[in-house]
């Protein structure tokens, strides 16, 4: 070690070396076999060579950053307003620093205006990103020997059943599933197609080839520990997550492992959104993968009040169900109150097209071209499809009317006008799990955020 090294150098360089000792401490007790321990290795080894990596991705992606990076507090989760130098930023300690989405699709459109020409920015295009400690290697073992080993042999027994199941014996494959559950708690296994092999004996040769292809294909227990180096991005709004996440499948596709995009999912237990890429910063061929969370922020705040929830259900102690039932209405309210903010910048734009359809005197040349940016992240084409047609016939029926408009507008006028602003809230807003709770609809922008959100509930049902 290089004792003449800045301090943040020679302590990641010491947890380097513990790290690596508690890894094949692991290994010679036989809680983990040889393979998974060669890749705990690669990710908790120069520590501080992955860091820069991860520097290297932050600046390829958002640029330099706009403020000075500061600590990160996890308990209060806020920074602490201590400007950090560049020789003491490293793995050990997690930091927050504010960079700019400058492909925003919305920037510059949401804005307050006050008496004397004040302006306030409604929604920026700020984004805040906390770059988490390296994860406790204990966590990570934790993880790959418990929550994940469990993940990857209810995969082996699925596989088994899958492609055994019409071929054998019901009672054989009863049997050969508690032997599978046997050998698996008796030794830590990341080959299940050997073991399993060994255990199903003599069968028709063109089956026990298709058998291990498939138990082959399933993701072993320490290749989904994808959270040893972390970074959380918070956006105003989804569709500045979801223009940052393409914009780096188009600047690094050969990184991306894989992209998990949930802010409209409501099936989760916790109804917890938000999406996720995993990025490989290894080099050389060496699979060294990033977790990058990406979060709106009214849903953060509401993400920090079930932490302690969140504690409770994966360690598996108190009542589960009601944490979760818990969690899953803290969320809600962070639903909630995100949606209520695309309301107000639906009330925002609502006269601002307007007027610009009237200034464009049906030349089709428009200030809101591409905006929203168009992506491929939503709502299924027949989705979207389906409300503009049953939006237009309301428009025409008059059942949709602007009651405040700068001009006089013709039904082919305001239905344009309605058909963006609708495109707007299926691109922005989250579905809701209460069906009992909807946003104020005393203007056009209530009435019609109601509306499209209603038909999406609707999809949801199907």
């Amino acid at each position: 070690m290089n004792q003449d090294a800045p301090d943040a150098l020679i302590r990641t360089e010491a947890k380097d070396v513990k790290n690596l000792a508690t890894i094949d401490d692991a290994l010679k007790s036989g809680r983990i076999d040889a393979d998974a321990a060669d890749y705990l290795k690669l990710a908790y080894s120069n520590g501080m060579d992955w860091f820069r990596e991860v520097f290297h991705f932050l600046g390829k992606c958002l640029g330099a950053p706009k403020t000075a990076v500061v600590p990160y507090d996890s308990k209060t989760n806020s920074g602490i307003d201590i400007p950090m130098k560049i020789a003491d930023i490293n793995p050990l300690e997690a930091y927050l620093v504010q960079h700019r989405l400058d492909a925003d699709p919305m920037r510059n459109q949401f804005f307050t205006s006050h008496e004397k020409c004040q302006i306030d920015l409604s929604v920026s295009s700020i984004v805040t990103v906390i770059v988490a400690a390296q994860k406790d290697v204990n966590r990570a073992l934790d993880k790959i020997t418990g929550k994940y080993y469990n993940q990857f042999l209810d995969s082996v027994l699925d596989v088994v059943k899958t492609t055994l199941g019409t071929r054998l014996n019901m009672q054989f494959i009863s049997n050969l599933e508690t032997e599978i559950r046997e050998q698996f708690a008796a030794k830590y296994i990341t080959n299940a197609a050997e073991v399993v092999l060994s255990l199903v004996g003599d069968i028709d040769k063109k089956l026990a080839v298709e058998l291990v292809r498939n138990l082959d294909k399933i993701k072993r227990p320490y290749h989904r520990l994808y959270d040893v180096w972390r970074i959380k991005c918070l956006f105003d709004l989804i569709p500045q997550a979801r223009t940052f996440i393409e914009r780096m499948q188009e600047l690094m596709p050969d990184r991306i492992l894989e992209v998990r995009d949930k802010f409209y999912d409501i099936k989760n237990p916790r109804n917890y959104r938000d999406a996720k890429i995993i990025v490989n910063i290894g080099k050389d061929g060496a699979i060294v993968p990033m977790e990058i969370i990406c979060q709106v922020r009214k849903f953060f705040e509401a993400e920090t009040k079930t932490h302690t929830n969140y504690e409770s259900i994966r360690t598996d102690t108190g009542d589960t169900i009601h944490k979760e039932q818990e969690s899953s209405d803290y969320m809600e309210c962070g639903v909630q109150q995100y949606n209520l903010m695309i309301l107000e910048c639906l009330n925002d734009l609502f006269e601002r097209v307007g007027w610009n359809i009237l200034y464009s005197r049906d030349h089709d040349v428009s200030m809101f071209e591409g905006f929203p940016k168009e992506c491929k992240l939503y709502y299924p084409p027949r989705v979207m499809d389906s409300i503009r047609a049953k939006l237009t016939l309301a428009v025409e029926n008059e059942i949709f009317h602007m009651r405040e408009v700068p001009a006089k507008l013709t039904k082919e006028q305001m239905n344009k006008i309605y058909l963006f602003m609708a495109r707007f809230v299926l691109v922005a807003a989250m579905p809701y799990l209460s069906k009992n709770w909807s946003v104020p609809k005393d203007t056009d922008a209530g009435e019609l955020f109601d509306f499209v959100m209603k038909e999406v509930q609707r999809y949801y049902k199907k």
